[in-house]
């Protein structure tokens, strides 16, 4: 017989790399950054997507940069609900995936490149005037 003193505890949620920009009115450039693991879209995307704040409403559309992720495809099913997946190769769109959320409007991202340092993680998104803290699955 097991006792649940006994048990260890559930492990914490995975972080998602993901650094936010505090909740405002005024338009900005940046609303957060994401630190993939990997260049793998199709591995990559669907948690990202699953662990953003419920506020940013449903996304339906990811614009990506084509040259930096590999494996893009046309549409992803996320959640149960089909995201669309546009690629594209303009230089301002190079280090940023733009989410679409019909009726709660655009989210960009800033991404940090998957083989980049903890140093150099944390300078991009203090750079970008993030918060340091990430956010996890769970959120």
């Amino acid at each position: 017989m097991t006792s649940d003193r006994l048990r260890p505890p559930p492990p914490a949620p995975p972080l998602l790399r993901l650094y936010l920009a505090p909740e405002s009115t005024l338009p900005r450039r940046i609303d957060g950054a994401w630190w993939p693991r990997t260049s793998d879209l199709p591995a990559e995307l669907p948690q990202r997507l699953s662990g953003l704040p419920r506020g940013w409403g449903r996304i339906l559309s990811v614009r990506v940069n084509g040259t930096v992720w590999t494996g893009a495809p046309a549409r992803m099913l996320v959640r149960d609900q089909v995201v669309r997946v546009r690629g594209t190769t303009t230089a301002h769109a190079s280090s940023t995936v733009v989410l679409m959320a019909p009726g709660h409007g655009r989210r960009d991202l800033l991404v940090v490149p998957p083989e980049a340092t903890e140093r150099a993680a944390a300078s991009l998104v203090f750079a970008a005037g993030l918060t340091a803290e990430p956010r996890s699955s769970a959120s």
